[in-house]
């Protein structure tokens, strides 16, 4: 009889590409990962991994069954979320992954809801980049991600996953306020053609999205300077020293010395979250996601409207 607990530490070398990933995600040591392949492989029979360089390799008998695991560990959290959903309570340990902006903007209301009306849900929060918390998620070292895209630029989503709305987040441009298009009602991005800008790391999301678009309008854009931390992003054009695209989300509290202004036409990331299909039904799923469409409403409340805006109409409910 194959040990379910031994299949998945073989997934999960499978899908981490070593010893010591797996033990990282299992939270495990790598010897104890050695010594239950050593033990599924006496259960085999077989040979399950082989040495390749300084690193290991599945055999082929290793990668037929690291298959078969996965479907089995598929079927495992179907049962665990029926079984979840007969109940009818969100209890245990919900592992979340979301995007920085979301970490800050939608996550203390919702957690605190979730954290009110379902005491017995342990919700765990990881901030990682939507592409990294879609790989880990499909991989099922978390339960639930918060992801974005740009309106423009769609982000793909893996198969067996699935996903629900929560809302779109507006964007405007952040530029000094002594800047001479700081008392503008609108600006196109082609109005900031020649400017410095800041703008996130390459390979963020958002920073290649930025790029994508700018040159998608011809225009070759001059990054003089890049920082993961909207608010550091703000404190630098504050100084003086370039210009920005500011999504609302989480973008609170603005510095002093920064002007926003609303782009001609609107620009927006479209936030989701994305869970695995087999775990759709389980409460504590649920549970999340009504938190974070809940806290959603709150978030674009909190983002200052831009100078001489009108008034935002309150939230319907």
């Amino acid at each position: 009889m194959l040990n379910i607990d031994r299949l998945r530490v073989l997934h999960a070398v499978r899908n981490h590409g070593s010893v010591s990933g797996a033990a990282l995600a299992l939270r495990v040591t790598t010897s104890a990962v050695s010594q239950q392949l050593a033990k599924l492989e006496r259960e085999t029979g077989q040979r399950l991994l082989a040495r390749n360089g300084r690193g290991i390799r599945l055999t082929d008998a290793g990668r037929l069954l690291a298959d078969h695991a996965e479907r089995i560990l598929g079927q495992v959290e179907l049962a665990h979320a029926d079984l979840e959903a007969q109940r009818g309570q969100a209890v245990g340990e919900l592992r979340v992954g979301a995007f920085a902006t979301a970490a800050r903007g939608l996550f203390p209301a919702a957690l605190a809801a979730l954290r009110g009306e379902h005491p017995q849900l342990r919700p765990m929060l990881r901030e990682m980049e939507p592409e990294a918390a879609l790989t880990v998620l499909a991989r099922g070292d978390i339960d639930l991600a918060v992801v974005l895209d740009w309106y423009n630029r769609p982000l793909a989503l893996p198969g067996g996953l699935s996903r629900r709305p929560l809302f779109d987040d507006v964007a405007d441009v952040a530029l000094p306020a002594g800047h001479p298009l700081a008392d503008r009602a609108e600006l196109d991005l082609d109005d900031l053609a020649d400017e410095n800008w800041v703008s996130w790391p390459p390979g963020a999301i958002c920073h290649d999205w930025l790029m994508f678009t700018l040159r998608g309008r011809g225009i070759e854009p001059r990054v003089v300077h890049t920082a993961a931390e909207h608010h550091t992003q703000l404190a630098l054009i504050a100084a003086g020293l370039g210009v920005a695209v500011a999504p609302r989300l989480g973008r609170t509290p603005v510095p002093d010395g920064v002007a926003l202004i609303p782009v001609r036409g609107t620009i927006t990331r479209r936030v989701y979250a994305v869970w695995r299909e087999g775990s759709g039904g389980r409460p504590s799923i649920r549970a999340a996601v009504a938190a974070l469409r809940a806290a959603a409403p709150a978030a674009e409340d909190a983002a200052p409207a831009p100078p001489d805006a009108a008034p935002r109409p309150p939230a319907v409910p």
